[in-house]
């Protein structure tokens, strides 16, 4: 069930379908609904029916225009104000990197601002062709956070991240695919069905070492040496596992395997 200004969780067959509703104003994030998924993002990697997440905007229209400026007036009054609502933002999006299940964010429309550090904090995105991603701070006159532009360099690359920051125009995904920000690109109406299939398919595999992949990817990437020591974890984990077994003996077998993520 999801109301305006809300956000809604779907799970089914192994896939967590998290959805920005907020459509009266383009699922634009109040600030209740950056604590909503905050604490979703906290509370997925503990369950074991989800394998993958994907996360995207309420309809077809707009993946997120970002944060819900109707909200500024209080939450983002002054200087205090809005260092705290920008903490907010950050949490949000360390909290969606640091899902250990694989994440995709699905871009219909635009993803602006906000909504753009938030389809950057997800592992891969796939987006309809007519998709864009812009960040128009320039045009409004606010600063936009530093730790948001780092995670915009590390996603797009920092020639693309001027650009946008820059001109405050759009960058188009069939762009961002050929940067590679964008991992698969559709028509708008094949898009979803496009983003599910690439679900199922990471879903079919095992967990332990996916979980072990992306925990190794994410510190390279962000040069975090407690992240890789869990990775080295997560690995001889995976090595140990039941599901390695399984992997042998359902290749012995010419058969599937069927994964538990034990």
């Amino acid at each position: 069930m999801k109301t305006p200004g809300d956000i809604s969780i779907d799970i089914a067959d192994g896939i967590a379908t998290l959805r920005l509703a907020n459509p009266a104003r383009r699922n634009a994030m109040s600030t209740a609904m950056w604590h909503k998924l905050a604490a979703f993002a906290g509370e997925v990697p503990t369950r074991k029916d989800v394998r993958v997440v994907i996360l995207r905007g309420d309809g077809e229209q707009m993946f997120s225009a970002g944060a819900d400026i109707s909200d500024f007036a209080t939450a983002r009054a002054g200087e205090g104000q809005a260092r705290a609502y920008d903490a907010l933002v950050e949490r949000t999006c360390l909290a969606i990197e640091a899902i250990s299940q694989p994440t995709i964010g699905l871009i219909f429309g635009g993803a602006m601002g906000a909504g753009a550090s938030v389809s950057a904090s997800c592992d891969l995105r796939v987006a309809a062709d007519d998709a864009f991603f812009a960040v128009p701070a320039a045009k409004l006159g606010l600063g936009y956070d530093p730790r948001g532009i780092v995670r915009f360099i590390r996603v797009f690359g920092a020639g693309a991240t001027r650009q946008v920051l820059f001109t405050a125009d759009r960058l188009p995904a069939t762009r961002a695919f050929a940067l590679g920000a964008v991992h698969l690109i559709a028509p708008a109406n094949e898009v979803e069905a496009r983003a599910t299939a690439l679900a199922k398919q990471i879903a079919g595999n095992a967990p332990l070492t996916i979980k072990a992949a992306k925990a190794t990817i994410s510190a390279i990437t962000t040069n975090n040496a407690d992240l890789l020591a869990q990775a080295e974890a997560f690995y001889a984990a995976a090595d140990a596992s039941a599901d390695y077994a399984e992997g042998r003996k359902a290749f012995a077998e010419k058969r599937p395997p069927v994964f538990t993520g034990s």
